[in-house]
């Protein structure tokens, strides 16, 4: 496969709401360009969303764009309204501005100032990481500070995905180097820290090592470069011990490297079948990958679109243990039209089913083993038994 196939992230609500919605955790995005192998120029930018509904024809969607703009209204908007009369749940419209963003997100790149925020336990919001050389650690910024204002705007009552747009600075699109005021407080001392945003580098793949020579290798995101990063966490792993992949969190990303990163598992055959508009095709493991290793997948009800069809591929195929929860359950596939102005409209065009012709869409994927909060524990258990048994 080549080019950039995606199967993202629900869009839901406003403009702002939904950026913010897809880098609320690991501030990435789950939504770029696509291309699904095989397809014309018109459907080279397939792409998945999350509705079991077929929308209708993007050129009425084209039309209401192009009428608005001939009477100086808003052409995002008159798409907006056309996308939702078509039925579709998940079809949505994005400015120039948000398409571009998602596209350089899925590129590893974002800009801002290298905090993740939570909700804390008193129910305010705090620092959840620092990331290394950015502003926010070059300031002296620490996990645990709480952050108590953005440019002045009070971060109480607020979601936490409105407060990560007002540090990236969504609503006026802000390029790197614009500045962002912070309110912060540590113990009883309370400060404000100006800081200037810059592009930073995603990390979506984190691997561990604890002990008994299980390695732990966590996807946040299928991001560019990931599969590759995945295969060479898994020629560096011990013999023994096993592998945990965990996806639970992982809101999906590009296909393509779901792909690659279940080719490190399989040593070739088939990892998912799709209908665009009816026309059937299929996505391929590529060679050489270990089969050896005992694997268990960790998965839970935020394990969406990407993560699923990755998911789907190893369970049908015999080639890992899956525990934890059921997943969201996003399985159509959805096709961006460019509008005049430079807007996209995302319609969905089919739906991809699993190695043994299971569908995702609405229904998600039923793990081996259920497990809650103790999920990663009994994926060591499990872990052992196969190696016992191998």
């Amino acid at each position: 496969m080549s080019g950039r196939d995606l199967f993202r992230q629900p869009r839901r609500g406003r403009a702002g709401a939904a950026l913010t919605l897809v880098f609320a955790s690991v501030l990435v995005a789950g939504a770029a360009t696509g291309s699904l192998p095989g397809h014309d120029d018109r459907k080279s930018e397939a792409r998945e969303a999350g509705s079991a509904v077929p929308v209708g024809r993007p050129e009425e969607v084209t039309r209401a764009a192009a009428e608005a703009m001939a009477v100086g209204e808003s052409p995002v908007q008159a798409a907006a309204r056309a996308v939702s009369r078509s039925g579709d749940r998940w079809g949505a419209v994005y400015s120039r501005g948000e398409y571009e963003e998602f596209q350089e997100a899925l590129d590893g790149q974002y800009t801002g100032v290298g905090l993740s925020t939570r909700r804390g336990r008193d129910g305010r919001v705090e620092v959840a990481k620092v990331r290394a050389g950015s502003p926010a650690a070059a300031a002296g910024i620490r996990r645990g500070d709480r952050l108590r204002s953005v440019d002045g705007e009070p971060t109480d009552g607020l979601p936490v995905t409105d407060v990560v747009a007002l540090l990236r600075g969504d609503a006026d699109d802000a390029p790197a180097g614009t500045a962002v005021t912070l309110g912060l407080q540590r113990g009883k001392r309370a400060w404000t820290e100006t800081l200037r945003r810059a592009r930073l580098s995603t990390d979506p793949v984190t691997v561990r090592r604890p002990t008994g020579g299980v390695t732990i290798i966590k996807i946040a995101a299928f991001t560019k470069g990931v599969g590759d990063k995945v295969r060479t966490a898994v020629r560096r792993s011990p013999a023994v011990g096993g592998i945990v992949l965990d996806l639970r969190g992982n809101s999906g990303g590009l296909v393509t490297e779901a792909v690659t990163t279940a080719s490190a598992f399989l040593d070739g055959g088939l990892v998912a079948t799709y209908d665009v508009d009816g026309d059937q095709r299929a996505l391929h493991a590529g060679s050489g990958g270990d089969t050896i290793r005992p694997l268990v997948v960790l998965v839970d009800g935020g394990t969406m679109s990407a993560a699923e069809l990755l998911t789907g591929a190893l369970q049908d195929r015999g080639r890992a243990v899956v525990v934890g929860s059921r997943t969201f359950g996003k399985g159509s596939v959805q096709m961006p039209s460019r509008l005049p102005d430079g807007s996209v409209a995302e319609l969905t065009v089919g739906h991809y089913r699993t190695p043994g012709g299971h569908a995702v869409d609405g229904h998600g994927i039923a793990p081996d083993l259920d497990a809650g909060q103790e999920a990663l524990r009994r994926a060591q258990t499990v872990l052992t038994g196969l190696g016992e048994a191998s």
